[in-house]
Parts: structure tokens; C-alpha cells; sequence
């Protein structure tokens, strides 16, 4: 086991068969993590990037049994910001010292492409790098906001096994994902995905394929969390992801791809109260706090025991900045790009 971490440690390659046994052994997980660590610091150096997180609708035409913002919860109060407010949240994140918003929200068909393009440019006109996390879309749409400005898009996978996925995300296809996420890279974005850790029926197999799949698509940022199960959703009686493996799978991401960009995920403090930090501590080196303001908060209900909803995004910074200069680490005053190429640090 110890030779299979030093020889991802040193060559960022393992076939499946190999995951699959680091996976499993659960003897090797103090090396696992250190060794991903090693490899962040080598590679990506102390600093650790804020992303300031805009929740910009809780509205969404999907219906996946995993998620609190499915279409069919008639629990969730809806809400949709307007582009005042959008643009609102995101001048005081800049003036928060932030240099990269997310606009995230669910797949909300009143936010067109040109709605949407309005909104880019007057994000881009502040002086930040943009990602968007707004689900799946066409060719032609992607390419218009990227000559528009965006930067990045987040589309996470979430499984690559195709046949979990689609009983999970009722009436969408895995091939039109990965469609997506292909055009996503060949317009020149940034891409991010990622994949929740502890879905029902999913396999340990699969999450080496997941690995493996963000190897191949040579991601530019992956998110790893647990599976938190939602009370108004199908899935609300299910057992849920384990916060150790969910670190194991973002260790091993990091092994593999050296340079890229892993947030430390909310959802791993939702398990685990000391969860960020541990998670930059065993290769992550992104933060992503939430920006939005008041009640919407709390309505951008993905899952339970979702933290900091009670907070300002002006405490948020302030104590995620505490915790990350803790640990020794520092935060950049930087957009956090990818390192071009997978050369170490320059010291």
C-alpha cells in the first residue's frame, strides 16, 4: 500500500485496480493524506484561493432524488434574485477582498442566455474571474458566455456510473452530461465537475472510475463531498456518504491531478465540524464561503445541517480567513487560474 502511494505521489498515476485497494485499505489513510498534501504544497505552494459564492436561484427543472432543490420538493420556498441584487451581492463581495465569484443556482429556465450574458458583464466589469455553475446547456449558450467573460463553469458529474446516475438524476442522460462537460473544454473554459461521495448502490469501483474520468477530462477544479441525505427529498431515508472515504477519493484526486484546483466542501464540515480544514490539510486548496445574503441562505437548501447559514458573508470571511492562517496557510490575493502545467512551484 505504502509502495501504491509513493508511486502516486511520484508518477500522478494509478490504474483502477489500484484506487480500488487504496479505497479499501483504510490502515494507510494518515500516508494517504500527508502524501496528497506533500503533492498540494509541491505543486500549488501555502496559499489557499476564496471563491465568494452567489446563490442566485433555488429554482430548478431537474428532479434528482439526491438534491433539495428537485423540482417536485413543495417543502422548499422558492427564490429567484433579481440582477440588482445579484450585482449587489457581488460589489460587496469584491469589497470583502475577494478576486473570484461563483454564480450558482439551479437550472432555472427564467435565467436565458441573454439574461444571463447582462448579468457577466457587469460581474466582469468589477475586476473578478467568473465561474459559472448553472447546469447543462447548449453549445451555443456556453459559447456566448464565455466570449461574454465567464472564466469557469462548474458542472459536476456527481457518478460515472451511467446507470446510478440516471436512476438518480430521473430523465437526464450521462452522455449529455459528459457532452457537456466536453464542449465546456473545448470553448476554453475552466472546467470544473466532482462527485458525491456515498450515493446508494454506488460502489467503490465506480469511485475509482470517477477518479479516473476527472484524470482523463484533465479537470481544472474538482469538488469531493459526502451524499447528505435530504428529509423532502427520495432518498431521505438513506444511510449517506462516510466523511473519511469522502477525503480518501479528494486525496487520491490530488495524487493524480497534481496542480489542479479542490475546494474543501461545505458538506465536509456538515459531518465533520473541523471538516475544512482537515480537507485542506489532506490536499485541497480552495474555500468557496457563501456571499449571498439574509433568508436565501437558508432556502438554498442542497442538504441538511448546511453551515453558516445564519451568518453574514462578512463573518464567513473573516472566519474562514482565522482558520486557514491557523493552519499556516495563506490566502491568496489572487483569481486561484490553474497552474499552467504540472510543473512544481517555482520557491
Amino acid at each position: 500500500m505504502l509502495n501504491l502511494i509513493e508511486k502516486a505521489k511520484t508518477t500522478h498515476s494509478l490504474t483502477k485496480e489500484e484506487l480500488v485497494l487504496l479505497l479499501k485499505n483504510n490502515d494507510i489513510n494518515e500516508e494517504l493524506f500527508k502524501a496528497a498534501d506533500e503533492v498540494r504544497d509541491k505543486y500549488l505552494g501555502n496559499f489557499v484561493h476564496l471563491r465568494g459564492l452567489i446563490e442566485f436561484t433555488n429554482i430548478c427543472q431537474r428532479n434528482c432524488m439526491y438534491c433539495g432543490l428537485r423540482r417536485d420538493n413543495k417543502n422548499l420556498k422558492r427564490y429567484r434574485l433579481s440582477e440588482d441584487e445579484i450585482l449587489d451581492f457581488a460589489k460587496k463581495a469584491v469589497s470583502y477582498g475577494y478576486k473570484t465569484l461563483v454564480l450558482q443556482g439551479g437550472e432555472d429556465a427564467y435565467f436565458t442566455v441573454e439574461r444571463l450574458t447582462k448579468i457577466v458583464k457587469e460581474i466582469k466589469a468589477l475586476g473578478v474571474a467568473l465561474t459559472l455553475s448553472i447546469g447543462e446547456r447548449s453549445f451555443e449558450e456556453y459559447k456566448i458566455l464565455k466570449e461574454t467573460g465567464a472564466d469557469r463553469f462548474l458542472l459536476r458529474i456527481e457518478t460515472t456510473d451511467k446507470d446510478l446516475y440516471e436512476e438518480l438524476d430521473p430523465g437526464m442522460s450521462h452522455d449529455e452530461r459528459k457532452r457537456c462537460l466536453s464542449d465546456l473544454r473545448k470553448l476554453g473554459y475552466e472546467v470544473g465537475s466532482g462527485s458525491l461521495v456515498g450515493l446508494p448502490n454506488q460502489t467503490i469501483e465506480s469511485l475509482a472510475d470517477d477518479i479516473l474520468f476527472f484524470k482523463n477530462l484533465d479537470a481544472d477544479m474538482i469538488g469531493i463531498g459526502p451524499f447528505i441525505p435530504n428529509e423532502d427529498t427520495p432518498l431521505s431515508d438513506a444511510e449517506g456518504g462516510n466523511f473519511t472515504l469522502s477525503l480518501k477519493v479528494m486525496a487520491l484526486t490530488r495524487l493524480l491531478l497534481p496542480d489542479i484546483n479542490i475546494p474543501a466542501t461545505t458538506a465536509m464540515e456538515t459531518l465533520d465540524k473541523n471538516g475544512r480544514v482537515i480537507a485542506l490539510q489532506c490536499g485541497a486548496n480552495v474555500v468557496m464561503p457563501n456571499v449571498t445574503e439574509g433568508e436565501y441562505r437558508k432556502l438554498y437548501a442542497l442538504y441538511p445541517g448546511k453551515i453558516c447559514t445564519g451568518d453574514t458573508p462578512s463573518h464567513c470571511r473573516g472566519c474562514i480567513t482565522g482558520k486557514i492562517t491557523k493552519i499556516g496557510r495563506v490566502v491568496s490575493d489572487g483569481p486561484g487560474f490553474r497552474a499552467n502545467g504540472a510543473e512544481p512551484k517555482k520557491r
